[in-house]
């Protein structure tokens, strides 16, 4: 009775060590690289690739081409702008023309002067909340 208690013993041992598969809980082949979370988790939103839809030639081409006319629009309103102020400062008389000239570098000095003041007080801002 004992011989026959003794081999259900060694049978039940066999069969656990042997014959029943590891107790890993991740087997797969995914989780054995270097990082354990890209098994788990899958793919990450960085590796993924974007779907990039291309527009017809005909759309790109036409795009194109209306980038380039309102391109050579503000070109052209530039030049405008800058010969109608030349040929407003030509018809002026000489003491006319002088305070013009004076006035555009009282404007510019008084814009640098107010460029200072705004980069001063947004750096004591800057200074308060760090």
């Amino acid at each position: 009775m004992s011989y026959l208690f003794l081999r259900r013993v060694f049978l039940f041992i066999f069969l656990i060590l042997f014959i029943l598969p590891d107790g890993n809980a991740q087997f797969s082949k995914k989780s054995n690289s270097k990082n354990p979370e890209k098994g788990l988790f899958g793919k990450t939103s960085r590796s993924s690739k974007t779907v990039k839809i291309k527009e017809p030639g005909a759309a790109h081409k036409a795009r194109k081409k209306q980038e380039k006319n309102e391109k050579q629009l503000k070109q052209d309103y530039a030049k405008s702008v800058e010969r109608s102020k030349k040929r407003t400062y030509d018809i002026q008389s000489p003491e006319v023309q002088a305070r013009m000239k004076q006035n555009e570098k009282d404007l510019a000095l008084r814009n640098k002067e107010k460029k200072k003041n705004l980069k001063a007080s947004s750096k004591k801002a800057g200074k308060k909340y760090n």
